[in-house]
């Protein structure tokens, strides 16, 4: 291993040394910035065992302009730069990293310690998941701060819970940063105390609860004369002094769909329905009320706004539409709106939205359909739900819509 190690570090030494002979031979101006973010890998390679190369000018040169353009990089390199710079001896220049990454950090109690800026993109060192390891390691190397580590992790966790972690490199050091800093996860495994209208879970299910080995998942429902009014307060308790617990109650039942009424959660969905005239101006969109009644033939316009707290990845929009009504596009495909890709898929009573990716935000998307029928209709509701956690759902309130 340790001539594996040797031969790796000699063959960087030699890259890095050409980098910067290529800069003299190429007349740059060496005062200003040239470390990129391979030059910020390499030091930070070096750095776990203090190495430096025979012929340090190279080494020199690059340490230096990471010290001075440390402002200049995303948060990968610098979450690199810290704990490089400590293991150097620069704990100053390390510590003023770290308050600036503090600084500008978000917090809540729900998503933990994260950044804006830390956004997925087509490099190596745009990658969220590695960069809030490196973040983890970078805090808990150089400040010791156990909190800022711990508030990290539910970040982490809240992450995988609604996204999938793709690649192995971004699970096993996802893995690395919660299971190797701050407190333990595996130490304590104790089951949530959960009740149900006073009553244990254990006593309140009609079946004896069986946690899952590893994860204490458990499941459990009741179904007609077993509910009662008491059962809609529900407790939960986590008796584990380290890390989080999560889970979903679900209450299913028949209504009319013209009273439904809009979800409020951390998704939320408004539809509306427009009368699309053309005029000379071109095409107007009227809001569906008495002076603007659609007439068959007429076209109307679906306008769906979606607002999400987290990203979100597998998502499932299901929209119903009344019977009066048919959309003018019958061929199901990709689709592109607003800085939104989906696939659309046309059926009988609905249509139906299939996002791989839906990053945290706004996003307003339309889609025409025509009248065929006059008469009182039901519009139905629009749905959405994460396939890849079922509890992040919420729905629009019923529509009843009338044409002549």
């Amino acid at each position: 291993a340790k001539i594996i190690i040797d031969n790796g570090l000699r063959f960087m030494d030699r890259d890095i040394l050409e980098n910067y002979e290529r800069l003299s031979k190429n007349k740059t101006d060496m005062n200003k910035q040239t470390v990129g973010y391979s030059e910020i890998k390499y030091l930070y390679t070096c750095s776990f065992s203090k190495h430096k190369p025979q012929n340090t000018k190279a080494f020199d040169y690059y340490y230096a302009q990471a010290q001075q353009y440390w402002t200049k990089f995303n948060l990968y390199a610098q979450a690199m730069t810290a704990p490089a710079m400590n293991r150097f001896g620069d704990n100053k220049t390390a510590m003023d990293i770290i308050r600036s990454l503090k600084e500008h950090a978000q917090q809540s109690e729900e998503m933990g310690m994260y950044w804006k800026s830390n956004v997925a993109g087509y490099f190596w060192y745009q990658a969220p998941i590695e960069t809030q390891a490196m973040l983890m390691e970078a805090f808990s190397e150089v400040a010791g701060d156990r909190q800022a580590v711990e508030d990290m992790k539910i970040w982490l966790l809240r992450n995988k819970q609604t996204n999938d972690w793709r690649t192995t490199k971004a699970t096993v050091e996802a893995c690395y940063a919660l299971l190797m800093s701050g407190n333990s996860l595996l130490d304590e495994n104790s089951l949530l105390d959960v009740t149900v209208g006073g009553k244990p879970l254990n006593d309140a299910a009609k079946e004896e609860i069986r946690p899952e080995p590893g994860t204490g998942y458990v499941k459990t429902a009741w179904t007609g004369a077993d509910i009662d009014r008491s059962m809609a307060t529900v407790t939960v308790a986590n008796p584990n002094k380290n890390g989080i617990a999560w889970g979903g109650v679900y209450w299913q039942y028949f209504e009319q769909l013209d009273k439904i009424t809009g979800a409020e959660t951390s998704l939320r969905i408004n539809k509306q329905l427009f009368l699309k005239k053309i005029t000379d101006r071109g095409a107007e969109l009227l809001p569906l009320n008495e002076n603007n009644v659609p007439k068959t033939g007429d076209i109307i316009t679906v306008r769906m706004e979606l607002r999400t707290d987290r990203d979100y990845e597998y998502v499932h929009i299901k929209d119903a539409r009344a019977a009066c009504l048919e959309p003018t596009e019958a061929i199901s495909g990709y689709r592109y709106q607003d800085g939104l890709w989906y696939y659309e898929n046309i059926k009988d009573a609905s249509v139906n939205f299939f996002i791989t990716y839906l990053h945290k935000g706004t996003y307003v998307f339309e889609y025409d359909l025509r009248v065929t029928h006059a008469g009182q209709f039901s519009n139905g509701v629009t749905t959405f739900q994460c396939m890849y956690a079922p509890e992040f759902s919420a729905h629009s309130e019923g529509v009843r819509i009338k044409t002549e």
